[in-house]
């Protein structure tokens, strides 16, 4: 008798992941365990074997290159597993059912008929050879092959030999490349992931049939793998979703076991999905403890209407993940399932999760105060259950979280500014003025944390500024463009960078608001200009006072002003006469060169009497003996106060000049920012 002429249609039409292939071998292993139930054999008489059948290894290597050969042997490839049972065997009445797609034999256990249809998805045949009792009383064998061309081929039926035991032995044969490259190889891990699959039946009263897996290789026991995987005795619990009933089994399991608390949906008592669990309970990350030691928690939800929403293949549910409101007493989606499993498991968990709370709150408070002070103003607008973070985790990881929520809240704000002048029709004056009273509140919260956003910038530019003056350990100091990139963007302009990337402030605050601003450019390539030379200035701003504030009557306020900056590296002594070598020489010759060439406003609109511009030259180098001496001696300036610099007016060329030492220029820095990084709590030395 053949199966049906549809079967490969209905092959075609059956799913199986390719992460899934060890799915058929769990089917195989759960029939035998439902065919012991059938025989009426306690779980302690019964027996499983699981045979992980693997390639014949090829001749050994002589013995001069076993020598060269280094670390553990390699696996060989899973051809395809023999499964054997003492169970019920394929009577007549089983076999009967075999020949029938999508039978409801085994409705009772949770059998479709389909789970024989996984073997020829990852694999090319089957081979079955089965002693079980005829109805005659006494025994028999049954044999045929099973594949997807033929359906159920080659079948036999005989008298079993003399001294014969009932047993029946399912060969799964041409284990399927694509399913064996992403499936488990080890001995331990196929067996690790048979009992994953068929906990249910473990940690059920009366427990699981005595299983064995083993390849040439050793031999282990699913019994003693069990025991040694559970942490302490499993814990049976209930809910009741729109009048549904569901079953729990919470599990605490080894450490070592797996990797991720879980949930683990179950249909007709197989595992069908997991989802992890980590980030959906406070305080639940990593390995928690009991008085007993570490343990990862599962639990394992079961329920008859999670047996009928499941697919056919049991590789998933056919649960919607939203139901309409008109439904939504009698219905129930996927996402209320999963939420009143959690709220469960949360209750059951709490006693253990209390010191990883702890972990969690201070970590975040002590990232808050001590690296990222912007998030404070909206720490107390984060819902305490959504902020679940995990202890241990990096700041990158931590900052990112924390920018989601605050992206959240600004997300928030920009909806209820779009209503918040108009009040609504029903709105009386008072709930009207709390709820504006509540939004500028939120708004200034986060403009608190945007200004402390900006001052842990600076903070940060001036700590990498700190570290880039220094001697490194090869006895080189770092090159000046390094310094160049933290104060402003290489071969850029005001108009091709973001504004938080000019930290001119570094020199002097007044620097940071300009209407023009070149970084590294040639003076022809400036629009401020009508130069045609070809010189770069490290630095050049223009300032256009066209409409000053602040002005007494009949006097008006200078149009311009141009601000040229050199930066030399670090500890670089070779100051000589001559533009080439004298960087303060070097700054006057571009600031001229910018005024003969008549300045222009950026949008080509001339500036009056444009050697009348005043002109700011800054220097920014360290301070050694023969800078020191074009300084004092060569260009008549004066020492700072602190004698970390030199200032002076050049009259005959209208310019300011300041030589800033590198430490004179993170020293008032810091100084100038000081009051606000102690604001915000952040470290200053």
């Amino acid at each position: 008798m053949n199966m049906p002429s549809n079967l490969t249609v209905r092959l075609r039409n059956t799913s199986l992941p390719l992460m899934s292939g060890l799915l058929p071998l769990f089917e195989a292993v759960v029939n035998s365990i439902h065919a012991i139930e059938e025989a009426d054999i306690t779980p302690e008489n019964g027996i499983i074997t699981v045979e992980i059948v693997r390639k014949q290894k090829q001749n050994q290597l002589n013995l001069e290159d076993s020598k060269k050969k280094r670390g553990p042997e390699a696996l060989e490839d899973i051809i395809g597993f023999t499964v054997t049972d003492n169970g019920i065997g394929f009577t007549d009445a089983n076999m009967e059912s075999f020949h029938t797609l999508d039978t409801d034999h085994k409705a009772t256990k949770g059998g479709r008929g389909v789970g024989r249809l996984l073997w020829l998805k990852a694999f090319k045949s089957a081979h079955v050879v089965s002693v079980f009792g005829a109805s005659d009383g006494k025994l028999a064998v049954r044999t045929f092959d099973f594949d997807a061309p033929h359906g159920v081929d080659n079948e036999h039926k005989e008298d079993a030999a003399p001294g014969a035991s009932r047993q029946t032995v399912v060969h799964l044969d041409d284990f399927q490349v694509k399913y064996r490259d992403n499936s488990r190889k080890t001995l331990n891990a196929i067996a690790e992931c048979i009992v994953e699959h068929c906990l249910w039946y473990f940690v059920r009263q009366g427990g699981a049939p005595k299983i064995t897996v083993f390849d040439a290789d050793g031999r282990v026991a699913l019994d003693g793998l069990y025991e040694g995987r559970m942490h302490s005795s499993a814990v049976a619990d209930a809910l009741t979703i729109n009048g549904v009933a569901f079953d729990l089994i919470h599990v605490k399991l080894r450490s070592n076991s797996l990797s991720a608390h879980a949930i683990a949906f179950c249909a007709d008592n197989r595992l069908v999905i997991e989802e992890k669990l980590e980030g959906k309970i406070p305080g639940l990350h990593g390995r928690i403890a009991d008085e007993k030691g570490e343990f990862i928690y599962e639990c394992y939800v079961s329920s008859a209407f999670l047996d009928e929403a499941k697919r056919p293949e049991r590789t998933g549910f056919d649960i919607p993940e939203t139901i309409d409101a008109l439904f939504e007493n009698t219905d129930i989606a996927l996402p209320q399932i999963r939420a009143a499993v959690i709220e469960k498991a949360a209750a059951h968990l709490a006693p253990f999760l209390t010191e990883n709370l702890k972990r969690s709150k201070e970590r975040i408070e002590k990232f808050v105060s001590q690296r990222a002070p912007r998030y404070r103003p909206i720490m107390a607008r984060i819902p305490e259950g959504s902020l679940n973070i995990d202890p241990d985790i990096s700041d990158k990881e931590l900052d990112v979280t924390l920018h989601k929520h605050l992206a959240e809240i600004e997300t928030q704000l920009l909806e209820e500014g779009h209503d918040i002048m108009v009040p609504g029709q029903s709105e009386n004056p008072d709930e009207y003025r709390k709820r504006l009273a509540d939004y500028l509140s939120k708004a200034n919260d986060l403009k608190r944390s945007d200004l402390a956003n900006y001052v842990s910038h600076r903070k940060v530019i001036l700590d990498l500024l700190g570290l880039a003056i220094q001697r490194k350990a090869d006895g080189k100091y770092a090159r000046e463009d390094l310094i160049h990139g933290l104060i402003m963007p290489m071969q850029k302009t005001s108009d091709e960078v973001m504004p938080d990337s000019c930290n001119l402030w570094l020199i002097d605050e007044r620097l940071a608001f300009h209407n023009y601003l070149a970084s590294d450019k040639t003076l022809h390539s400036m629009p401020i200009t009508k130069c045609e030379d070809t010189k770069e200035p490290d630095l050049c701003a223009l300032n256009v006072y066209d409409n000053p504030i602040l002005v007494s009557e009949g006097t008006k306020l200078p149009l311009a002003s141009i601000v040229v900056v050199e930066i030399k590296r670090p500890m670089r002594d070779d100051a000589s006469a001559g533009e080439e070598d004298d960087p303060v020489e070097q700054a006057i010759g571009y600031l001229n060169r910018i005024r003969n060439g008549q300045v222009q406003t950026p949008q080509g609109r001339p500036i009056p009497q444009s050697m009348d511009i005043p002109g700011f030259c800054y220097i920014l180098a360290d301070i050694t003996l023969k800078l020191q001496e074009r300084c004092r001696i060569h260009h008549d300036l004066k020492w700072t106060h602190d004698h970390l610099g030199f200032f002076g007016y050049k009259e005959n060329c209208n310019a300011f000049i300041q030589v800033i030492s590198f430490d004179q220029l993170v020293n008032a820095a810091k100084e100038r920012n000081r009051i606000f990084f102690d604001k915000l709590g952040l470290p200053t030395n």
